[in-house]
């Protein structure tokens, strides 16, 4: 059984090892697997911006200005808002690093929101919604589509600076569809080798809010697959078990850069999780209420969508309590971290309420969470509760620490990296 993760310097002395601009090296080379993952929550995205910016300026501040997030993880998972993030931080530029750096999402959401949710478009306020939402979905998407495909042009997953994992649903095969970059570097599945754009516009692509989305890929042989998605929130909408699940299966079929992992050795994994924040604490909806309710109920109630509420919400939580279950059984509990905000309220807890004023809000929310102790959902009450008095700011410093001496390790023990020293 691995010991839990602990800030040694046995095999590196950090203040003495010149960080190499590279993309970090292979897990063989090191001590850990690296995993980061966000959920799904439309504009609240927003929020797991804000802990992400604060996460790579401390590795900044160890590593240098140019230090990005895809330099520290070796798989980086989203869904909906978050498979959009994922993209941002992934993406290679014409320098081949990260299209955008972590301070950019959310000027990013700030920017762009309003535009892929307007508010003012529909006649008559809320009543003019909810008659267009039985007609069609909330939102054409055409400005989303149109800003994802100038952003990301024609990169294709297997492009991406580090792994990922972003997941789908296909609503004519009735099943989840999982774009993982390792499908397609090893050469499982080169027809899940998509654009970038065309996997973020899908799993953004919510029931009720915005439309599914089809599209085709084609192999090197001619082969062709067609897809008709949504959402990937429908299946994982806090995809970091996905994320997981892809590493243990590379470990399984026997990918030479995971040889020295067993397949159930996740004391091995550093995992961090980021929510889009909930409104646990308000009462939502009231069972002797809901008995009476139609289809239309289920979708419409309350100016919001029941359903598709307690789809995401079920598949965060079951997914945040496995996991946390797994590692505090393995006595493993500080190499995961779950950061969620559940006392959101009102308009904060919407996915679409784009005003400046709600979306400024949200930026708040992400900065007073980075100061809140760190907690994990209990499932008889469905809130998260304090398990430790270490804030979750004092969290991420002391990951980007391990991070750090991760990188650092792998390249010391990275052949590829000594041959370009020795040149």
């Amino acid at each position: 059984m691995a010991t839990p993760l602990t800030l040694k310097t046995g095999d590196i002395n950090a203040q003495a090892v010149e960080i190499i601009k590279s993309p970090l090296q292979a897990p063989t080379y090191g001590d850990i697997i690296t995993v980061l993952s966000i959920d799904g929550g439309g504009i609240r995205g927003i929020i797991p911006g804000v802990i992400l910016a604060f996460l790579e300026s401390e590795l900044q501040r160890l590593d240098g200005e140019d230090a990005r997030l895809a330099d520290y993880f070796d798989v980086i998972s989203g869904t909906s808002t978050g498979g959009l993030v994922t993209a941002m931080l992934t993406a290679p530029n014409e320098n081949n690093r990260p299209l955008f750096a972590a301070k950019d999402i959310k000027d990013f959401y700030l920017d762009h929101c309003p535009k892929i949710f307007p508010q003012d478009g529909v006649p008559f306020g809320s009543a003019g919604k909810l008659v267009k939402s039985l007609s069609g979905p909330k939102y054409d998407g055409k400005y989303l589509h149109k800003l994802v495909k100038e952003k990301l042009g024609d990169i294709k997953l297997h492009q991406t600076l580090t792994n990922v994992v972003i997941p789908t649903f296909d609503i004519k095969r009735l099943q989840p569809t999982i774009f993982s970059s390792y499908m397609v570097k090893n050469n499982s599945n080169p027809l899940k080798d998509a654009c970038l754009s065309d996997i973020c516009i899908a799993t953004s692509a919510a029931p009720t809010y915005l439309p599914s989305y089809y599209f085709k890929t084609q192999d090197s042989n001619g082969g062709e697959r067609e897809y008709n998605l949504v959402d990937g929130g429908v299946a994982a909408n806090n995809p970091a078990l996905v994320a997981i699940s892809e590493v243990t299966k590379e470990i399984t079929r026997g990918n030479t850069d995971l040889s020295h992992i067993k397949p159930v050795d996740y004391g091995r994994f550093l995992v961090i999780s980021l929510g889009t924040g909930g409104a646990k604490n308000e009462e939502k909806y009231d069972a002797e209420e809901a008995a009476g309710w139609g289809v239309l109920s289920w979708l419409t109630a309350d100016n919001s969508t029941p359903l598709i509420n307690i789809f995401s919400e079920a598949s965060s939580d079951l997914v945040d309590y496995h996991i946390s279950t797994i590692f505090q059984a393995l006595h493993h509990h500080e190499n995961y971290l779950r950061i969620q905000d559940d006392t959101l309220k009102g308009d904060e807890s919407s996915v679409d309420v784009a005003t400046d004023k709600n979306l400024e809000a949200l930026v708040q929310v992400g900065e007073k969470l980075l100061k809140k102790p760190v907690s994990r959902v209990n499932l008889e009450t469905g809130i998260s509760e304090p398990a430790t008095q270490v804030t979750n700011e004092e969290a991420l410093k002391k990951l980007a620490k391990l991070l750090s001496r991760e990188k650092q390790l792998r390249e010391i023990r990275s052949p590829k990296v000594n041959a370009a020293r020795s040149k």
